[in-house]
Protein backbone atom coordinates (compact mmCIF):
# COMPACT_ATOMS: atom_id res chain seq x y z
CA UNK A 1 0.00 0.00 0.00
CA UNK A 2 1.19 3.52 -0.78
CA UNK A 3 2.58 5.11 2.38
CA UNK A 4 0.44 8.24 2.20
CA UNK A 5 -2.73 6.18 1.85
CA UNK A 6 -1.71 4.07 4.83
CA UNK A 7 -1.07 7.19 6.90
CA UNK A 8 -4.54 8.47 6.07
CA UNK A 9 -6.06 5.16 7.18
CA UNK A 10 -4.17 5.43 10.48
CA UNK A 11 -5.35 9.00 11.07
CA UNK A 12 -7.44 9.87 14.12
CA UNK A 13 -9.47 13.09 13.80
CA UNK A 14 -9.67 13.72 17.55
CA UNK A 15 -5.93 13.27 17.88
CA UNK A 16 -5.39 15.57 14.89
CA UNK A 17 -7.38 18.32 16.61
CA UNK A 18 -5.46 17.81 19.85
CA UNK A 19 -2.00 17.54 18.32
CA UNK A 20 -2.51 20.51 15.98
CA UNK A 21 -2.65 22.74 19.06
CA UNK A 22 0.76 21.45 20.16
CA UNK A 23 2.43 22.14 16.83
CA UNK A 24 1.35 25.67 15.87
CA UNK A 25 1.85 26.71 12.29
CA UNK A 26 1.58 23.20 10.81
CA UNK A 27 -1.57 23.02 8.71
CA UNK A 28 -1.22 19.59 7.12
CA UNK A 29 -1.51 17.22 10.07
CA UNK A 30 -3.33 13.91 9.62
CA UNK A 31 -3.48 12.89 13.28
CA UNK A 32 -1.50 9.64 13.37
CA UNK A 33 -0.47 8.67 16.88
CA UNK A 34 3.25 8.35 17.52
CA UNK A 35 3.34 4.59 18.33
CA UNK A 36 1.61 3.78 15.04
CA UNK A 37 3.90 6.14 13.16
CA UNK A 38 6.98 4.51 14.65
CA UNK A 39 5.63 1.04 13.83
CA UNK A 40 5.16 2.08 10.21
CA UNK A 41 8.65 3.62 10.08
CA UNK A 42 10.20 0.42 11.44
CA UNK A 43 8.30 -1.70 8.92
CA UNK A 44 9.42 0.48 6.02
CA UNK A 45 12.99 0.51 7.35
CA UNK A 46 13.07 -3.29 7.56
CA UNK A 47 12.08 -3.67 3.91
CA UNK A 48 13.91 -2.96 0.69
CA UNK A 49 12.00 0.14 -0.37
CA UNK A 50 13.04 2.66 2.27
CA UNK A 51 15.56 4.39 -0.01
CA UNK A 52 12.86 4.77 -2.66
CA UNK A 53 10.60 6.36 -0.07
CA UNK A 54 13.26 8.76 1.25
CA UNK A 55 14.25 9.76 -2.28
CA UNK A 56 10.64 10.13 -3.44
CA UNK A 57 8.31 13.10 -3.62
CA UNK A 58 8.57 15.77 -0.91
CA UNK A 59 6.48 15.48 2.22
CA UNK A 60 2.98 16.95 2.08
CA UNK A 61 1.99 16.05 5.63
CA UNK A 62 3.62 16.56 9.00
CA UNK A 63 3.58 12.80 9.60
CA UNK A 64 5.57 12.22 6.41
CA UNK A 65 8.30 14.51 7.72
CA UNK A 66 8.39 12.55 10.97
CA UNK A 67 8.41 9.28 9.06
CA UNK A 68 11.45 10.36 7.06
CA UNK A 69 13.31 11.39 10.21
CA UNK A 70 12.49 8.06 11.84
CA UNK A 71 13.59 6.03 8.83
CA UNK A 72 16.96 7.81 8.75
CA UNK A 73 17.42 6.60 12.30
CA UNK A 74 15.95 3.09 11.95
CA UNK A 75 17.13 1.84 8.55
CA UNK A 76 20.40 -0.03 8.19
CA UNK A 77 22.88 1.97 6.13
CA UNK A 78 26.54 2.96 6.16
CA UNK A 79 27.40 5.84 8.48
CA UNK A 80 28.46 8.01 5.56
CA UNK A 81 25.07 7.59 3.90
CA UNK A 82 23.21 8.20 7.16
CA UNK A 83 25.04 11.47 7.75
CA UNK A 84 24.46 12.54 4.14
CA UNK A 85 20.74 11.86 4.44
CA UNK A 86 20.55 13.55 7.83
CA UNK A 87 22.34 16.62 6.47
CA UNK A 88 19.77 16.83 3.67
CA UNK A 89 16.87 16.32 6.09
CA UNK A 90 17.73 18.85 8.82
CA UNK A 91 16.89 21.93 6.67
CA UNK A 92 13.37 20.50 6.23
CA UNK A 93 12.72 20.54 9.99
CA UNK A 94 10.38 23.42 10.83
CA UNK A 95 8.79 22.45 14.14
CA UNK A 96 9.81 21.14 17.54
CA UNK A 97 8.03 17.79 17.20
CA UNK A 98 9.84 16.65 14.05
CA UNK A 99 13.08 17.98 15.51
CA UNK A 100 12.81 16.22 18.86
CA UNK A 101 11.27 13.04 17.46
CA UNK A 102 14.06 12.67 14.93
CA UNK A 103 16.74 13.30 17.57
CA UNK A 104 15.37 10.58 19.84
CA UNK A 105 15.54 8.09 16.95
CA UNK A 106 19.17 8.67 16.00
CA UNK A 107 20.45 5.94 18.33
CA UNK A 108 23.43 5.26 16.07
CA UNK A 109 24.96 8.34 17.74
CA UNK A 110 25.74 6.21 20.80
CA UNK A 111 28.38 4.28 18.84
CA UNK A 112 29.62 7.24 16.80
CA UNK A 113 29.92 10.05 19.33
CA UNK A 114 33.11 11.67 18.10
CA UNK A 115 31.86 11.77 14.51
CA UNK A 116 28.44 13.07 15.54
CA UNK A 117 29.90 15.71 17.84
CA UNK A 118 31.84 17.10 14.89
CA UNK A 119 28.75 16.79 12.69
CA UNK A 120 26.69 18.91 15.11
CA UNK A 121 29.07 21.86 15.37
CA UNK A 122 27.80 23.85 12.36
CA UNK A 123 24.24 23.50 13.65
CA UNK A 124 25.11 24.99 17.04
CA UNK A 125 26.42 28.06 15.20
CA UNK A 126 23.67 28.29 12.58
CA UNK A 127 21.31 31.26 12.20
CA UNK A 128 18.39 28.89 11.59
CA UNK A 129 16.24 28.17 14.65
CA UNK A 130 15.68 24.45 14.14
CA UNK A 131 19.32 23.81 13.30
CA UNK A 132 20.19 25.13 16.75
CA UNK A 133 17.38 23.25 18.48
CA UNK A 134 18.42 20.05 16.69
CA UNK A 135 22.00 20.39 17.96
CA UNK A 136 20.84 21.27 21.48
CA UNK A 137 18.43 18.34 21.76
CA UNK A 138 21.03 15.97 20.32
CA UNK A 139 23.46 17.16 23.00
CA UNK A 140 20.83 16.45 25.64
CA UNK A 141 19.94 13.02 24.24
CA UNK A 142 23.43 11.64 23.61
CA UNK A 143 26.16 13.75 25.18
CA UNK A 144 25.31 13.81 28.87
CA UNK A 145 28.83 12.75 29.77
CA UNK A 146 31.52 14.35 31.89
CA UNK A 147 33.89 14.56 28.92
CA UNK A 148 31.40 16.58 26.87
CA UNK A 149 29.84 18.67 29.66
CA UNK A 150 32.20 21.71 29.46
CA UNK A 151 31.95 21.75 25.66
CA UNK A 152 28.16 21.56 25.70
CA UNK A 153 27.78 24.32 28.29
CA UNK A 154 30.19 26.54 26.41
CA UNK A 155 28.11 26.13 23.26
CA UNK A 156 24.86 26.82 25.13
CA UNK A 157 26.33 30.11 26.38
CA UNK A 158 27.23 31.13 22.83
CA UNK A 159 23.71 30.68 21.45
CA UNK A 160 22.05 33.97 20.62
CA UNK A 161 18.71 33.52 18.91
CA UNK A 162 15.32 35.11 19.55
CA UNK A 163 13.22 32.09 18.57
CA UNK A 164 11.08 30.69 21.40
CA UNK A 165 11.77 27.07 20.47
CA UNK A 166 15.52 27.63 20.48
CA UNK A 167 15.40 29.13 23.96
CA UNK A 168 13.10 26.39 25.28
CA UNK A 169 15.25 23.68 23.71
CA UNK A 170 18.37 24.97 25.44
CA UNK A 171 16.51 25.44 28.74
CA UNK A 172 15.17 21.88 28.54
CA UNK A 173 18.64 20.52 27.80
CA UNK A 174 20.20 22.41 30.72
CA UNK A 175 17.49 21.08 33.05
CA UNK A 176 18.17 17.49 31.97
CA UNK A 177 21.91 17.92 32.40
CA UNK A 178 21.17 19.11 35.95
CA UNK A 179 19.69 15.73 36.89
CA UNK A 180 22.99 14.04 36.09
CA UNK A 181 25.36 16.87 37.03
CA UNK A 182 23.58 18.93 39.72
CA UNK A 183 26.67 20.58 41.22
CA UNK A 184 28.16 21.46 37.85
CA UNK A 185 24.92 22.87 36.46
CA UNK A 186 24.18 24.88 39.60
CA UNK A 187 27.65 26.38 39.31
CA UNK A 188 26.97 27.06 35.62
CA UNK A 189 23.70 28.84 36.45
CA UNK A 190 25.52 31.06 38.93
CA UNK A 191 27.83 32.39 36.23
CA UNK A 192 26.27 31.61 32.85
CA UNK A 193 25.97 34.13 30.04
CA UNK A 194 22.71 32.79 28.62
CA UNK A 195 19.94 35.30 27.96
CA UNK A 196 17.58 35.95 30.87
CA UNK A 197 14.62 34.06 29.40
CA UNK A 198 16.61 30.87 28.76
CA UNK A 199 18.36 31.12 32.14
CA UNK A 200 15.07 31.48 34.04
CA UNK A 201 13.30 28.78 32.01
CA UNK A 202 16.14 26.35 32.71
CA UNK A 203 15.71 26.97 36.44
CA UNK A 204 11.94 26.63 36.14
CA UNK A 205 12.20 23.29 34.37
CA UNK A 206 14.72 21.99 36.91
CA UNK A 207 12.39 23.00 39.75
CA UNK A 208 9.50 21.15 38.07
CA UNK A 209 11.38 17.85 38.35
CA UNK A 210 10.40 15.41 41.08
CA UNK A 211 14.03 14.30 41.23
CA UNK A 212 15.12 17.66 42.64
CA UNK A 213 14.92 18.19 46.41
CA UNK A 214 13.03 21.11 48.02
CA UNK A 215 16.36 22.47 49.26
CA UNK A 216 17.81 22.45 45.75
CA UNK A 217 14.68 24.08 44.35
CA UNK A 218 14.87 26.91 46.89
CA UNK A 219 18.54 27.48 46.18
CA UNK A 220 17.98 27.55 42.43
CA UNK A 221 14.98 29.84 42.73
CA UNK A 222 17.28 32.44 44.28
CA UNK A 223 19.33 32.39 41.06
CA UNK A 224 16.46 33.62 38.90
CA UNK A 225 16.99 36.93 37.17
CA UNK A 226 14.47 39.75 37.36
Amino acid sequence: MEVRKELKLLADEKYRTFHSKLVPGKEHILGVRMPKLRQLAKRISAGEGWRTYLDGEPSEYYEEELLRGFIIGYARMPLEERLKRLKAFIPVIDNWAVCDGTCSTLKFTEKNKAVMWDFLQPYFHSDRAYDIRFASVMAMDYFQEEAYLPKVLDLFEQIRHDDYYVKMGVAWAVSMFYIRFPKEIEAFLRRDRMDDFTHNKAIQKIRESRRVTPEEKARLNALKRK
